[in-house]
């Protein structure tokens, strides 16, 4: 028996023409059992990994197991009305949010949906919370500054845009303040920024939005807030649909800032939904895939080159450690992920100096590339400076003499920590934390008593403003007129000592 070729091809191509995709959002399954946020569901062959399903009561689901007889199903909300034997429907949709500018200023849950009573959100569209991350060869280096506005972070652990840095230390150490601090600097420097807050109480979210209202921040700041209330899954899902807020302005080509706060308690949430679902637990009870939790979702902050839009998600994931352990399981998972990270530490903080960051244990792996020039040149020695003033200041404790030189440094180094104190919701521009390294570098607080090194940072600032606008503006393009500072710092410098009785006319 021969077939001809041509005619074999011609019935092929009918059938492809006249074949008829099937949709299979008419596919019905019934729950076997439900209880913890889990629902077990038979009949839904065709359900994919991520899809979002209908129970009964018009509450919603995401498929999470495909087993070989049934489905386990986490419930987005409340499980009260869900019963067994009830009816589940496939909608044919991974799971999505919208997004787009309308969101801006607004406060919404791990769905999209708002929640701040400001009524509907107008949005442009919608995206899937999970994505591929864009890959190397669409990517740039991390090399322009983004600009936090804290001194002792653009200036020793600067920040790049698409950069991941985590910020890390224990409870109430000001981990918050930070990423809050650095939304605040972002105003005017056409970078828009999402908040993505999980397992915080609602009215700790309900303060970080009037704290940004009142800095005329929340304007281009999205907040989703899946808080301690909500259920583990809505918990789980929300960094990822932060992300995906994100990245509708990512693919437009601008610069957008991400918060996650936190990952710890990210972590817990799908522990909490992982085990309900049986998945097998792995180090510290938790599923063995806890790594790729996070590593899928930071690997998608990236800075994209031109022929992919020039967009960035920068990442400030921020991880809460018990006791300053940052070598336990979810701490040493995220610090590997990430391209460095700000450690707090809790002595700091009792002691009073804040923000607490602990500039021996903190790095950023995108370093001085991430840094504008001046500020590049005037922080070059100042880690060392910080390094040599801790050392020495062990050894002050145990009684022993120093020589001249010692105290000179313990000297500049106190003079430094003092330098680079900021007070919360008050970041600093580009120009103003050059002029205070200024200061610093060419020994104009040597005579300045510790006590009023705020005071005269604070004039010296408000003295350059009032008086030198065109070295400002040198500054803010990034020109250094070393000279010309020098004179103007040293008129000022003699100025304040006559006015704080430092210097004797």
């Amino acid at each position: 028996m021969s077939f001809k070729i041509d005619v074999v091809t011609k019935i092929i191509k009918e059938r492809l023409t006249n074949y008829e995709t099937k949709s299979y959002s008419y596919d019905i399954g019934k729950i076997i059992s439900v209880g913890d946020g889990i629902a077990i569901v038979s009949g839904l062959d065709k359900a994919m990994s991520m899809e979002l399903v209908v129970f009964e009561d018009g509450n919603y689901g995401m498929v999470m197991n495909l087993e070989e007889h049934f489905v386990g199903v986490v419930i987005l909300g409340e499980e009260n009305s869900i019963k067994e034997g009830q009816v589940v429907k496939r909608t044919g949709r991974i799971i999505e949010v919208p997004v787009g500018d309308g969101l801006l200023g607004r406060v919404v849950d791990s769905l999209g949906n708002p929640i701040d009573d400001l009524g509907e959100i107008k949005n442009d569209g919608y995206m899937p919370i999970e994505k591929v991350a864009p890959g190397v060869m669409s990517r740039l280096t991390v090399k322009q500054p983004l600009k936090t506005g804290i001194k002792i972070i653009d200036s020793l652990i600067p920040i790049g845009k698409g950069q991941r840095e985590l910020i890390i230390g224990d409870r109430q150490t000001g981990k918050t303040a930070l990423a809050i601090d650095t939304i605040i600097n972002q105003k005017g420097q056409n970078v828009k920024c999402v908040y993505v807050a999980i397992g915080q109480k609602a009215s700790n979210v309900a303060l970080v939005r009037e704290k940004l209202k009142i800095h005329n921040s929340l304007s281009y700041t999205t907040i989703v807030m899946a808080s301690a209330s909500s259920n583990a899954p809505m918990q789980f899902i929300a960094p990822y649909s932060g992300c995906a807020i994100a990245e509708y302005w990512l693919n437009k080509g601008e610069d957008v800032l991400i918060v996650y706060d936190d990952l710890s308690k990210h972590a817990v949430s799908y522990r909490t939904v992982s085990l309900l679902l049986r998945r097998p637990p792995g180090r510290e009870a938790y599923p063995g895939d806890v790594f790729y939790l996070h590593s899928r979702l930071l690997e998608r902050a990236c800075k994209l080159n031109e022929k992919h839009g020039s967009g960035s998600i920068s990442a400030l994931p921020i991880i809460e450690t018990q006791a300053g352990d940052i070598s336990a399981y979810i701490p040493t998972n995220v610090i590997s992920i990430t391209d460095g990270q700000i450690f707090l530490q809790s002595e700091l903080f009792n002691k009073g100096i804040r923000p607490a960051v602990d500039s021996g244990l903190s790095v950023s792996r995108v370093g001085s590339n991430a840094q504008s020039k001046i500020i590049k040149k005037l922080s070059s020695s100042l880690k060392l400076s910080l390094a040599q003033y801790n050392e020495l200041l062990s050894f002050t404790q145990f009684g022993s003499e120093l020589d001249s030189v010692s105290k000179n440094i313990l000297e500049s180094g106190a003079k430094l920590v003092e330098l680079l104190k900021q007070k919360q919701y008050k970041p600093l521009s580009n120009e103003d934390i050059a002029l205070s390294l200024f200061a610093y570098k060419y020994n104009f607080l040597n005579d300045i008593d510790i006590s009023l090194i705020s005071k005269y940072e604070e004039e010296l600032h408000l003295y350059f403003k009032n008086n030198h606008q065109d070295i400002i503006l040198d500054l803010a393009q990034d020109v250094l007129n070393e000279e010309e500072i020098k004179i103007a710092v040293s008129v000022f410098t003699k100025d304040f000592k006559l006015k704080n009785g430092i210097l004797n006319v």
